[in-house]
């Protein structure tokens, strides 16, 4: 019988360092934190301690989604990491997550260097691995610490980036749920989002920011390159991902897209007509953890109920490389169900249920209306 990837449960593990915009406003009085909020929809962003590296936070993500969902972990085939900020440039990472978890040495593993785009990458490549017959569950851990790579006087990228890790567990079902990816690449933009320093190629030869560096932080964003990129990209993705599907606009319920900033998902649902109500926003506790938004969403839509069995989406992610890269999904996993079956008295290994600790912070989508792009280096 054909086995094909479904989205299971997700947990996600955030630092425990909070930076928010009125320490912010504190420490740099200049900094118009007000106009920063209205361009960014974030509040607050966690940070990852001096020793708190990307395998740290993946590790207690995973532990979070075996311990809450009480998921074997013997009974995991592949692990799939995807991150920019590993602990080393070897060994890879995904290896040492793999012992300190304790998953069987007879698993696969592997990182994969993506950013934006790494969840539905990562989705892919596990919808792969289960329809190829080489796994039945795919651990895919999402985990950055772009804050390490950010100075602190960096006004543009410090209120937007926040550290973070997610854990989904991909699983094989009957019918299929995930479908019609779609993927892009033009590296002719790798010089748009950058981390120059740190791999093997010497100074004298390596890839310079596109424009002047205005901050002295080792990652580079130009802002209005990558809001202009977006918006070329991302609404003819949509239809490549529709008609792959032969899905109608009808039919699509949410389309959950990278958490960059409201900025930018206020302009890309102006552009392609969607109502608000069908692009939801979950980054303002958050901040852009760049793999982990997407995961992230899913996680609180579904605990806020707004995402249930039958639910039709596209999940679309966009960003570094240039990379982009998409998907139809049909939610299947019965989460509402198992917390019903838990307050009725069902044992947790019988009804998975999901974290009461968390309260989901949802949104609808971008209240304010969208505006021109200029000064959009804060808003990328």
């Amino acid at each position: 019988m054909p086995q094909y990837a479904s989205i299971g449960p997700i947990a996600f593990h955030l630092p425990d360092s909070v930076e928010d915009n009125d320490q912010l406003k504190a420490q740099f009085p200049k900094w118009d934190m007000d106009l920063i909020y209205r361009k960014t929809g974030i509040r607050a962003r966690h940070i990852a301690a001096p020793g708190e590296c990307a395998s740290d936070l993946g590790v207690a993500a995973a532990e979070k989604l075996f311990q809450q969902y009480e998921v074997d972990r013997r009974s995991i085939d592949f692990l799939l990491l995807c991150t920019q900020s590993p602990d080393y440039p070897l060994p890879t990472t995904a290896c040492l997550v793999q012992d300190r978890l304790g998953l069987p040495t007879t698993i696969g593993a592997l990182d994969f260097n993506l950013g934006c785009s790494g969840f539905v990458y990562g989705l892919a490549l596990a919808d792969g691995l289960i329809r190829g017959g080489q796994a039945r569950r795919v651990l895919l851990v999402t985990a950055e610490t772009y804050s390490k790579y950010i100075h602190p006087t960096d006004r543009s990228l410090r209120t937007i980036f926040g550290d973070g890790a997610a854990a989904t567990l991909i699983e094989a079902a009957a019918e299929p749920s995930l479908g019609s990816f779609v993927f892009g690449t033009d590296g002719r933009g790798a010089d748009t989002l950058m981390v120059s320093e740190g791999g093997a190629r010497p100074a004298a030869t390596a890839l310079q920011p596109r424009k002047r560096k205005r901050w002295p932080s080792s990652l580079y964003m130009d802002g209005p390159e990558l809001v202009k990129f977006s918006l070329d990209v991302v609404p003819p993705l949509v239809e490549r991902v529709l008609a792959g599907a032969q899905w109608t606009r009808d039919r699509v319920d949410m389309y959950l897209i990278h958490q960059a900033t409201t900025f930018m998902l206020q302009h890309l649902r102006v552009r392609m007509d969607l109502a608000e109500e069908q692009v939801p926003v979950a980054l303002e506790e958050y901040g852009n953890t760049v793999s982990s938004t997407l995961p992230v969403l899913v996680r609180d839509l579904r605990g806020s109920g707004r995402l249930r069995p039958g639910k039709h989406t596209l999940l679309i992610g966009f960003g570094v490389g240039l990379s982009w890269a998409g998907c139809v999904w049909t939610e299947t996993w019965q989460e509402r169900q198992a917390e019903e079956d838990c307050a009725a008295g069902a044992s947790p290994a019988s009804a998975a249920g999901r974290n009461p600790a968390a309260d989901p912070i949802i949104k609808a989508g971008p209240a304010t209306e969208a505006k021109p792009a200029g000064g959009a280096q804060e808003a990328a």
